[in-house]
């Protein structure tokens, strides 16, 4: 982990929803120069075959067409059991059979025997950044394109390892890797992009210098060009930016409400859009026929948000009684991270550091309002710029376990996390059933070398206790072969 101070003190960021700093805003830049002209396939190829473990990792052409996962103890996603005994068919991505009966497996299938082993849908993060989950700053401020393609090339391929088959991007130029990770070039999850988060001046996300005010709208500043945030200060401009990421491919779109932890400039209580301007934003979206969800932490911010039409609110940390009555009684998804201590973040210093506390004391406040009033929850993680910080992705899911069962920790990580990317409707990047072990899903699943149900920590281990993770019908991991 790097500790960093002085100027670098504001560029780490432990969660708060992706902010960048300029220097690693002109990284980004440059790497999304870069993929545009076709240069991400080839490097992610290059550094995957030098990067790649020496386990058993398959690239996804050597996958049977048909695989049987036999004598598995079965986790649906949605049930509070598991049931013994069942069988598995996989044909091609999609699940094709839940067997009871230990039917003979098709003659050209490859069978894969479980051992009464704990059967499983993929894990889904809803809050990840895909791009710079695992660039220390220190790399990031050198803007070296192909550094940058190292480090995420890799940390995807971990973030697969860690059994997260699917997550959803909440930040970043991220349109082009997601590209390389479904044509195969490089092994990774799923991905649903927001693209550029949406901010105002002076919001969570612009990390201008000084010197660059007063703000041009007609010339982009790094924060704008680099894919990771674009300012907006009317409706015009708000309409403009939210129709830009849905032309590159977003699946949704975040818009930054108020502000967060590591913005120097960017106080957790202020309130930073309009109604109107969210209105705006929203608008757009569901013309597409998907839909905004809001970085905001204080009441006001979260209760604006709400009334603009937002389906989805990140953090909410610092909401009241009040507010969460008014999320469960509108049905408006909270997306939250369970951050508990400081070493659940990079560390930070200064007036990041005062409010990174007011969101550890906040967490416990707003998990038992989520609870009390059954708010419809989604978790996520929200890791970046540590690879020592991204390995704590399943830490950070059995830190739920001090408000919920482990049978509605897994039911959260895969079908209610499931629930909310569907949301995406027609901008869904992958239409079909996801989170569940069904006929007709994905066929994205871990087979686990212990009962999560009994012990949740068994998803903090995952290099020992994964012996299988399957995503999209294709084999990545596989320790049972003989």
């Amino acid at each position: 982990m790097i500790r960093l101070g002085g100027k670098y003190q504001h560029l780490v960021h432990g969660f708060g929803c992706g902010c960048l700093s300029p220097e690693v805003q002109h990284a980004s830049r440059r790497l999304e120069d870069l993929s545009r002209r076709g240069v991400l396939a080839g490097l992610g190829a290059a550094f995957f075959a030098a990067a790649a473990p020496p386990i058993a990792f398959a690239q996804a052409p050597a996958s049977p067409s048909k695989i049987l996962l036999k004598q598995a103890k079965v986790f649906d996603g949605k049930s509070s059991t598991a049931q013994s005994g069942v069988q598995v068919l996989i044909e091609g991505s999609r699940i094709t059979a839940i067997d009871t009966t230990n039917s003979a497996p098709p003659a050209d299938a490859t069978v894969i025997d479980c051992g009464g082993r704990f059967l499983m849908p993929g894990l889904i993060d809803a809050h990840w950044h895909s791009l710079f989950a695992a660039v220390p700053v220190a790399t990031a401020v050198t803007g070296d394109p192909g550094v940058i393609f190292t480090a995420s090339t890799a940390e995807a391929q971990r973030t697969l390892l860690r059994g997260f088959t699917t997550v959803r991007d909440v930040g970043g130029p991220v349109f082009s890797f997601k590209q390389a990770i479904d044509t195969g070039v490089i092994p990774g999850p799923r991905i649903y992009p927001s693209g550029a988060m949406i901010t105002t001046s002076g919001g969570h996300g612009d990390l201008r210098m000084l010197t660059d005010i007063p703000r041009t709208p007609a010339q982009l500043s790094i924060v704008e060009t680099s894919g990771g945030a674009v300012i907006a200060d009317s409706a015009a401009e708000v309409q403009l930016r939210v129709r830009e990421q849905f032309m590159q491919g977003a699946s949704q779109i975040k818009m930054v409400g108020g502000g967060g932890v590591s913005s120097p400039r960017s106080p957790l209580d202020m309130t930073t859009f309009s109604e109107s301007d969210l209105r705006a934003g929203i608008a757009v979206a569901q013309d597409w026929n998907t839909y905004v969800t809001v970085h905001a932490y204080a009441p006001k911010t979260v209760q604006r948000a709400i009334a603009a039409g937002a389906a989805c609110i990140e953090h909410a940390h610092l909401m009241d009684e009040d507010t969460a009555k008014l999320m469960a009684d509108k049905g408006i998804w909270l997306s939250i991270q369970p951050f508990l201590s400081a070493e659940d973040a990079v560390p930070l210093t200064g007036p990041s550091a005062e409010r990174l506390q007011q969101v550890f004391a906040g967490t416990l406040t707003a998990y038992e309002f989520a609870r009390k009033y059954k708010i419809k929850t989604a978790w996520g993680s929200d890791m970046l710029f540590s690879p020592d910080m991204t390995a704590r992705q399943g830490k950070m899911l059995t830190h739920l376990s001090r408000w919920y069962s482990n049978a509605e920790i897994l039911q959260m990580a895969t079908s209610t996390n499931a629930e909310l990317l569907a949301l995406s409707g027609p901008r869904n990047p992958y239409p079909g059933k996801l989170g569940v072990l069904e006929a007709g899903a994905f066929a994205d699943m871990l087979v686990v070398d212990g009962n999560p149900l009994e012990d949740i920590n068994l998803l903090n281990q995952p290099e020992k206790s994964l012996s299988v993770i399957i995503k999209d019908g294709k084999v990545f991991k596989n320790t049972l072969a003989a």
